[in-house]
């Protein structure tokens, strides 16, 4: 059985946060319209995909997931798991961001099945909060940890952002303080990106609001990683940080070059080394599935060497390249072309090499892109 990943973008939202590039609107307007197509949808790959597969991990993303009521969710789950074969252990994740949820709400959620929550906190920093223009204070989001915990989820995931304008070392590291005293097992900890077409990157462009530099931002992220570290969260991936055993199963599928079928609008797939993705409007994706059962906007199939540069940089970017692996996969020329750069960045401790596994360390793992784009 292949194991393969199932992601859904639910693009429903109460509000857009200035540096979200992520497809999202704001109207409460086709969601059973919607419910009805990504059925569709659903039960159109199921008939391609299902056999000698087992989904080890769904996650629902959005937008905002928390938004919608909990037998909406419920019904989405039943009718994905009466079309493919779940893992009696797969994981389930919901993404909640505070102010959208309360106990009551994340009971429902619990009791449906989904075994994992992903609390979009960002900050707790109220000045933060509302340069980012989220919805809640940082009361809000330590009651909804809390909450989520209280309901009887167990795997709880923070989100967080740094290199924030004018956000000094101190007020990080009392971010990274409040998220680890609370009932949590993950953080995902992302330095700020600017996108294009969002508000935050036109604002930047403007003048309006200025952005720290990358060695800043540098200086930051190593503080993330000791921090962390130091407190029983193992680095695992660039950004995401666990105590042992709650590393994100989804997440390391996409790491892993594994298999995954996404279902909504805007949401990617990848599957036997094709790649395609949806229509971003949720009108047009409704419409194509309506008319075509798939609402496939593009697609691409990988050659060998694309499918080789994607696992290096998805490898190093979390656990490492399993040589092995690799070699059966690839061959041995690109390691061997690159022996003398991996002794190098050994010396230069921005690598290790053990286990049959070439891994980067914290410091490698600072300047990850840096080292990629030698080696690539």
């Amino acid at each position: 059985m292949k194991p393969t990943a199932l992601y859904i973008h639910i693009p429903f939202c109460d509000h857009r946060c200035i540096y979200c590039d992520f497809y999202s609107i704001i109207t409460s307007d086709n969601i059973e319209h919607f419910l009805s197509a990504l059925k569709k949808e659903a039960d159109y790959y199921s008939s391609i995909y299902s056999t000698n597969r087992v989904i080890t991990s769904l996650f629902f993303g959005g937008g905002t997931p928390s938004l919608m009521s909990t037998e909406y969710i419920i019904e989405i789950i039943n009718h994905l798991k009466s079309k493919f074969n779940f893992s009696d252990e797969a994981e389930i994740t919901l993404e909640t961001n505070p102010g959208t949820v309360n106990k009551e709400k994340l009971i429902g959620f619990r009791n449906s099945g989904i075994n994992r929550i992903s609390i979009g906190i960002q900050s707790f920093d109220e000045y933060d909060l509302k340069f980012l223009t989220r919805i809640h204070d940082k009361q809000t989001a330590i009651k909804t940890v809390y909450n989520a915990a209280e309901a009887g989820f167990e795997n709880i995931n923070l989100d967080l952002i740094f290199n924030l304008p004018g956000q000094s070392k101190e007020k990080w590291k009392l971010n990274l303080q409040q998220a680890i005293e609370l009932p949590i097992k993950h953080i995902s900890a992302y330095s700020l990106i600017l996108e294009r077409g969002t508000i935050l990157n036109k604002l930047v462009l403007d003048g309006k609001v200025q952005i720290q530099g990358e060695d800043y931002d540098a200086e930051l992220y190593e503080l993330t990683i000791d921090f962390l570290s130091e407190n029983g969260f193992m680095q695992y991936e660039v950004s995401n940080f666990a105590k042992p055993g709650y590393e994100c199963i989804h997440n390391k599928a996409y790491w892993h070059h594994q298999d995954y079928i996404s279902l909504g609008p805007s949401a990617h797939s990848f599957v036997e080394n094709k790649r395609w993705w949806n229509y971003s409007s949720l009108k047009r994706y409704i419409n194509e599935i309506e008319l075509n059962q798939n609402a496939v906007m593009n697609y691409e199939t990988l050659t060998q060497h694309q499918l080789q540069d994607e696992y290096i940089m998805l490898a190093l970017r979390s656990d490492g390249i399993k040589i092995e692996e690799f070699i059966n996969r690839f061959g041995n020329d690109w390691l061997d072309e690159h022996a003398k750069d991996f002794e190098i960045l050994k010396n230069q401790d921005l690598i290790e090499v053990k286990h049959n596994t070439i891994k980067l360390t914290s410091k490698g793992y600072a300047i990850c892109d840096e080292i990629l784009s030698k080696i690539l």
